[in-house]
């Protein structure tokens, strides 16, 4: 007969009573311990909610008011969309669209022809077996390039100005490219087996420490034909006086050199690392085999950085909507409001009290930003992935 090895109730009870009672401070260590994660992390959560969600919901609530303040405070009153519909058909619409009027020659070409290539690159997506998830993805980019083709169309196209919308694009995909080709292409030269690579790779990082403030005077006295360093130069070539701020192409441009020479060097930064990391055996295989340096970079090279060519021109795409600074500085947003950008169209308002206006353009802009990027997103880092 098989011995009963279970532990009487009475045993149990004098195991337990013989344990040292625990004390509450070690209780406590113990809650800490398994609780320990959660306490680290809702300090941060807590900082996220006040200084993040809390102004995000604030100003959503001030786009669709109308604040007057006062001696003895502020009244809000609700307007709905009106502050919205100020700025895409009302009196504020020539400074966030454009000034419209009837299409030229140029102007119906070119929206046309947008309009054929959207048509196209739809027919083509259908062709190769669409889904929903992708198609509702790919609906951001066509309605963007659409509306941007014949917003474009109807304004500067057909000898008209154009709003603060199409002024940010213009440093956004003009600078963004100016950006990523040269900081790239130094990238490349860094990481190869040159002579003197550390001292430039030192000096090409020095601007990105130069706060934007001080590269905007900078570039305000470079660029003075008639005073600054170059003055001797400018009068060489026949532009003494030539006055590039009056100008809106021309300050428009400025704007994009000044934005280009503090922001190359994140480019440069970014791409040096994922060159260095690309694996030498491939290339070197590749040159035994009579491969050139431009079929290596291509074939070799080149898809081993593209992801981080994307993530880096990603969040460069997402800063460059928030351009203020050298606008602001270098022209205070004119000629006009030529180089005027969103972000300072939305601190104008602010200037001028109009709270409600100056909302509204930010969360156009915030918009306008996250269709750019979903956009991008689906063209260029998914499209990465599925290959």
């Amino acid at each position: 007969m098989a011995a009963d090895l279970s532990p009487s109730p009475t045993g149990a009870a004098q195991a337990s009573a013989s344990l040292p009672a625990r004390s509450r401070g070690e209780r406590l260590n113990e809650w800490l311990d398994r609780n320990a994660r959660h306490i680290f992390l809702w300090p941060a959560v807590v900082l996220i909610l006040v200084f993040s969600i809390f102004p995000l919901v604030a100003s959503l609530v001030i786009a669709f008011s109308r604040i007057r303040l006062s001696g003895g405070g502020f009244q809000v009153r609700f307007v709905g969309w009106r502050n919205f519909d100020k700025q895409l058909f009302g009196s504020e619409q020539f400074h966030f669209l454009g000034t419209f009027g009837p299409l030229s020659l140029m102007g119906w070409v070119f929206g046309l022809a947008v309009t054929a290539g959207v048509i196209w690159w739809i027919a083509a997506y259908l062709r190769a077996g669409p889904t929903f998830i992708g198609t509702l993805g790919r609906l951001f980019p066509w309605g963007l390039v659409l509306g941007l083709g014949w917003l474009l169309s109807y304004t500067a196209l057909s000898g008209r100005p154009f709003g603060t919308l199409l002024t940010t694009y213009f440093y956004v995909l003009v600078g963004c490219a100016i950006q990523f080709v040269i900081g790239m292409g130094l990238a490349y030269l860094c990481s190869r087996a040159i002579r003197g690579r550390n001292f430039f790779r030192v000096l090409f990082f020095l601007p990105l420490m130069i706060t934007p403030i001080g590269i905007g005077y900078t570039f305000r006295m470079l660029a003075d034909t008639s005073k600054g360093p170059f003055s001797p130069l400018w009068q060489a070539a026949g532009l003494g006086d030539f006055s590039w701020a009056t100008d809106p192409w021309a300050a428009r441009m400025f704007i994009i050199i000044a934005d280009s020479w503090q922001w190359i060097p994140f480019v440069f930064i970014m791409l040096l690392a994922a060159f260095e990391n690309v694996p030498r055996d491939y290339s070197e295989a590749a040159s035994m085999d009579g491969a050139s340096e431009w079929q290596i970079f291509r074939e070799i090279t080149w898809p081993q950085i593209m992801p981080v060519a994307a993530t880096v021109m990603l969040i460069r795409v997402i800063e460059a909507f928030k351009i203020v600074d050298l606008p602001n500085i270098m022209t205070s947003g004119g000629p006009g409001i030529a180089t005027e950008s969103m972000s300072l169209h939305a601190l104008f308002a602010w200037r001028s009290l109009d709270l409600g206006q100056s909302s509204a353009v930010a969360y156009l802009l915030l918009f306008v930003t996250v269709v750019t990027c979903v956009s991008f997103f689906n063209l260029v880092v998914l499209r990465r992935v599925r290959s």
